[in-house]
C-alpha cells in the first residue's frame, strides 16, 4: 500500500519530522516525511495496509506534545512502491495548503535545564542550550519552511559535536534548527552602557552581581530587549522611574523560582500551573502580607506581574545572587515599539542603562511577554503575545472569507482570520506613530505569509482618524480586499460570540473609549447582538458625563469628578482643597468651572472607565493618570477588601444606569466610610446597574446569554458581582477565556464582523 498524507497544523519547529520518523520505522515503514513551505509536513508510506494503520494511530495518539494537527488529507497512491528505506527529506518551497503556522517561543524544557547544570554536559552552562521540545520559534523565523537557513541561526553553523546529535534519530535533537553550543553557537557578552567590552570569562553570571549591586541593566532575550535592575533597592528604581519618565506604571519582575515567589505573593494552584507553563506569561498574583520588595516595582496596586525564567540566560542571572527577583521590564522608548537590535539598543538605552548584556543573534521579530491574571480558576489575558502568537485560537465554525483585523488604536494586535482558525499576532501596543504602524504592517504581512492566506478583506474601527484606519484602508487598495468599519464596542461582542460559539447575546462592553454611530465617545455600553444581523442594537448604556477638556479629562481624573458632581453639588471650595493636582491651580480650576456654567462644546462620554476614575480622584486615590487605565486599576486595588456601604439600588431611566447619584453619594460619604468601602460601593452599583441592565434587555428579547467584554472585564470585582447577578437571573453568563477582553482582542472582533456577519 502507498500512502500520501498532508497535514496542517502546528508540526513546524515540534519535533514532528523526528517523530514521523521512528514511527514509521518502529511500524516498518518505508518513504519520507519533509517541511512544505505553506509550514505544513508531507509523508509517503509504502508498506503493509496493517502496519500504516498502526502508523495512522500512532499519529494521532503519540504526536509531540508541542505539535498541533488541525486536519489530515490523505491520498491513496497507485504504481510500485520506490524507496528501500525512510528518510527525511529536504524541505519543499510548496505552499499549496493554508492554516498551518510555526510555533511559538518555548520556554526551556527540564531536560535542557538538567544539562545546563550538568557540569559533565557540553552543554553546561551554556545560555542559548535549547532542543526540539524548547527554544525561540516565531521569534527566529524569516520565511518557510523551518529550516536553520531560514532563521537566524543561519549565521551560526554547526560543530561535529551539535551535527552528529542533529543527524542522530534518537538523540533529542535530531532534526532540532536551534541546535547550537558553546563552540559553534551564540555568543553573550557584556558591554558598558557606551558599547564598550567588558571583559569577562562569565558575563551572564557577572550581570546578576551587577543587578544586585544597583546597577540597571539591559539584557537581550528572545524576542527583544529587557531593562533589568534590583527589586528590593528603591535607588535604581527611581532613577529607572526617573529616565524613563514612568512615575507610576508598575515593572514587570522575574522571580528566581516558585518559592521565592511565595516569599512575597500569594500564588494559586492555577497560578503555579500558569507560571511553570511552558508559555511562562507574566502572571497578576497578589502581594501577600510579608511582601518585602520595594513600594516602586508597583506603586499603588494590590497585585505584582511575575515571570519565571524562560531561557538558559535567565536562569544563569541568579545563579551568584542572593536576589528573589528582578525587574524585567520590556525595553522600548515611550511610544515605540520593543527594541530588538544590538546597535538600536545602544542609541536608544545607553542614557538609561548602566550595562548591556549582548548576544550575537540577530531578533527577526520583537515579541513582548504576555500578561495573564486568574479571576478565581479562569485566566484572564491582559496581553497575549510571546508563548502564545502565532499559535491559533480554533473556532466552533468556518469563517464565510479571510479576513484581516488591524484593531483600534491601543494596546493592539493584528488577526488573521481563516477558516475555523484565528491567528492574532505578537503584542503591537499604542498604534499612533510611524514606527508602530510599520511594526503593525509587517507583523500583519509577516502573519499572512506564515498562514499562506488568500486574504479577502481587511477590517479595522470605525474611527475615521486612527492610523490603523487608514493603514486598512491602504492595505484595501493595495491587494484589492474589501474593507469592512466595526464598530469598537460591536467587535468586542463579537468577539466574545464567535470565541464561544453563541447565536445571540446581550454583551455588557465597558471600557475607557470607543468611537459610537453617531460619533461620541461611548464606553458603557448594552448592545444586542445576533447572528441574524450584520449589525447590532445598542439596548442601553451608562449615563452621559461631560469630559472637560476632552482628553485632558482622561488624565486628569479630578475633571471627570468635577464634571459629574458639577450637577448637583458646589465643588468650588472641593477642588481648591485640591488644587495641586491641576498642573496649573486656581486658574485652571477657575477656567473649568467657566466651562461648565456655560456648557457650551462639552464632549460627553458614557465610558464606565472615566466614572471609575472620577470615583478615584473622589477617594484620593489616584489624580493623575500615568499610564493606560491607572485610576481604575488603582481603585480595584483600593476596593478589593471593602464592601458595599452605600447599598444604593440602580438608577435607571430609559435604558440609562445613572451614575451622578452614585459618585455624589461617595463625595458626601468620604470622611464617614473608609476608602476600601467607598470604592468597593462603587464596582457594586455599576456591576449590579449594568447587570440588571442586560438581564431585562436579555428577558425581553428571549435570550438566554449574557457576555461582558471591554477593559473594564478584566476588573475581577466587577466581573464575579455581574457574574453573580446573571447566573442568579437564570441566565448563562460568557466572558473571554482565548482573548484579551481589552484592546488587545479588538483585531480578532472586526475579523470576525467581516468574516462571520457580513455578507
Amino acid at each position: 500500500m502507498r500512502l500520501k498524507i498532508k497535514i496542517v497544523g502546528i508540526i513546524q519547529g515540534v519535533g514532528f519530522r523526528p517523530f514521523i520518523y521512528r514511527t514509521a520505522v518502529k511500524n516498518q515503514l518505508k518513504g519520507y516525511v519533509k517541511n512544505r513551505g505553506d509550514a505544513g509536513v508531507e509523508i509517503l508510506l509504502e508498506g503493509k495496509e496493517s502496519d500504516i494503520h498502526n502508523f495512522m494511530r500512532d499519529l494521532k495518539e503519540k504526536k509531540p506534545p508541542l505539535a498541533q494537527i488541525h486536519e489530515i488529507i490523505t491520498t491513496e497512491l497507485k504504481g510500485k512502491n520506490e524507496y528501500a528505506t525512510f528518510s527525511i527529506h529536504k524541505s519543499s518551497k510548496e505552499t499549496e495548503l493554508s492554516g498551518s503556522v510555526i510555533p511559538p517561543d518555548i520556554a526551556i524544557c527540564d531536560d535542557c535545564l538538567k544539562e545546563l547544570r550538568n557540569p559533565k554536559d557540553p552543554r553546561h552552562e551554556y545560555f542559548f542550550i535549547t532542543c526540539t521540545n524548547c527554544g525561540p520559534r516565531f521569534t527566529i523565523i524569516d520565511t518557510l519552511p523551518y529550516d536553520r537557513e531560514n532563521t537566524t541561526m543561519r549565521d551560526f553553523p554547526m560543530c561535529s559535536f551539535c551535527l552528529k546529535e542533529y543527524k542522530d534519530p534518537l538523540n533529542r535533537r535530531f532534526h532540532a534548527q536551534t541546535v547550537a553550543c558553546p563552540r559553534c553557537g551564540p555568543k553573550a557578552y557584556l558591554t558598558t552602557h557606551k558599547g564598550e567590552f567588558v571583559k569577562h570569562k562569565d558575563p551572564i553570571r557577572e550581570a546578576g552581581k551587577l543587578l544586585a549591586e544597583g546597577f540597571i541593566m539591559a539584557i537581550k532575550g528572545y524576542g527583544g530587549f529587557h531593562v533589568a535592575a534590583s527589586t528590593t533597592k528603591d535607588k535604581p528604581l527611581i532613577r529607572l522611574r526617573e529616565v524613563k519618565h514612568r512615575s507610576q506604571k508598575p515593572f514587570a519582575i522575574m522571580a528566581r523560582s516558585l518559592e521565592a515567589i511565595k516569599t512575597f505573593a500569594e500564588v494559586s494552584k492555577e497560578e503555579a500551573a500558569l507560571l511553570t507553563s511552558y508559555t511562562r506569561p507574566i502572571v497578576l498574583l497578589n502581594k501577600n502580607s510579608a511582601y518585602y520588595l520595594s513600594d516602586l516595582v508597583a506603586p499603588g496596586l494590590h497585585n505584582v506581574g511575575v515571570m519565571l525564567p524562560y531561557t538558559g540566560l535567565h536562569y544563569m542571572l541568579f545563579d551568584k545572587v542572593d536576589e528573589p527577583a528582578f525587574v524585567m521590564t520590556s525595553a522600548n522608548p515611550p511610544n515605540q515599539p520593543i527594541i530588538k537590535d544590538n546597535e538600536e539598543a545602544l542609541q536608544s538605552l545607553g542614557g538609561t542603562v548602566d550595562y548591556f548584556l549582548f548576544h550575537n543573534r540577530q531578533i527577526a521579530h520583537r515579541c513582548d511577554d504576555s500578561v495573564v491574571r486568574m479571576h478565581g480558576k479562569n485566566p484572564v489575558f491582559l496581553r497575549r503575545s510571546r508563548g502564545y502568537a502565532p499559535a491559533p485560537i480554533m473556532l466552533k465554525e468556518k469563517a464565510k472569507r479571510c479576513v484581516v483585523g488591524l484593531g483600534g488604536e491601543l494596546n493592539n494586535t493584528a488577526c488573521v482570520l481563516l477558516g475555523n482558525k484565528a491567528f492574532i499576532s505578537q503584542h503591537i501596543d499604542d498604534v499612533e506613530n510611524v514606527e508602530t504602524r510599520e511594526f503593525l504592517e509587517n507583523a500583519t504581512k509577516h502573519l499572512i505569509r506564515l498562514t499562506n492566506s488568500t486574504v479577502d478583506a481587511v477590517a479595522c474601527d470605525l474611527h475615521p482618524k486612527f492610523t490603523t484606519t487608514k493603514l486598512a484602508r491602504d492595505l484595501a487598495e493595495e491587494n484589492g480586499w474589501r474593507l469592512f468599519q466595526v464598530q469598537h464596542h460591536y467587535a468586542h461582542i463579537a468577539a466574545l460570540m464567535i470565541e464561544h460559539g453563541v447565536e445571540e447575546i446581550v454583551g455588557v462592553c465597558c471600557d475607557g473609549y470607543g468611537y459610537g454611530m453617531d460619533g461620541e465617545a461611548w464606553g458603557g455600553e448594552i448592545l444586542l447582538c445576533t447572528r441574524e444581523s450584520s449589525d447590532f442594537k445598542r439596548v442601553a448604556h451608562l449615563e452621559k458625563q461631560p469630559l472637560i477638556g476632552g482628553d485632558l479629562a482622561t488624565r486628569f481624573p479630578l475633571r471627570m469628578a468635577t464634571g459629574i458632581l458639577h450637577k448637583r453639588v458646589d465643588v468650588a471650595s472641593w477642588l481648591l482643597q485640591n488644587k495641586t493636582h491641576f498642573p496649573h491651580g486656581e486658574s485652571e480650576i477657575q477656567l473649568i468651572l467657566n466651562q461648565l456654567e456655560k456648557s457650551n462644546n462639552i464632549i460627553e462620554t458614557t465610558s464606565c472607565g472615566r466614572v471609575l476614575d472620577a470615583t478615584a480622584a473622589v477617594l484620593g486615590v489616584c489624580y493623575e493618570r500615568t499610564y493606560e487605565g491607572e485610576p481604575a486599576m488603582k481603585l480595584e486595588s483600593a476596593a478589593l477588601k471593602g464592601k458595599d456601604v452605600i447599598k444604593l439600588e440602580p438608577i435607571i431611566k430609559s435604558n440609562t444606569l445613572d451614575t451622578t447619584q452614585m459618585l455624589l453619594e461617595i463625595f458626601e460619604n468620604r470622611e464617614k466610610y473608609p476608602k476600601a468601602d467607598l470604592a468597593y460601593s462603587m464596582h457594586s452599583y455599576l456591576a449590579r446597574g449594568l447587570a440588571e441592565l442586560a438581564i431585562e434587555n436579555a428577558e425581553d428579547n428571549g435570550i438566554r446569554t449574557v457576555g461582558f467584554s471591554g477593559g473594564a472585564a478584566c476588573n475581577q470585582i466587577l466581573t464575579s458581582i455581574m457574574r453573580k447577578a446573571v447566573e442568579t437571573a437564570g441566565l448563562r453568563f460568557l466572558v473571554h477565556e482565548a482573548i484579551p477582553p481589552g484592546d488587545g482582542g479588538v483585531s480578532f472582533g472586526q475579523a470576525v464582523v467581516g468574516g462571520f456577519f457580513q455578507v
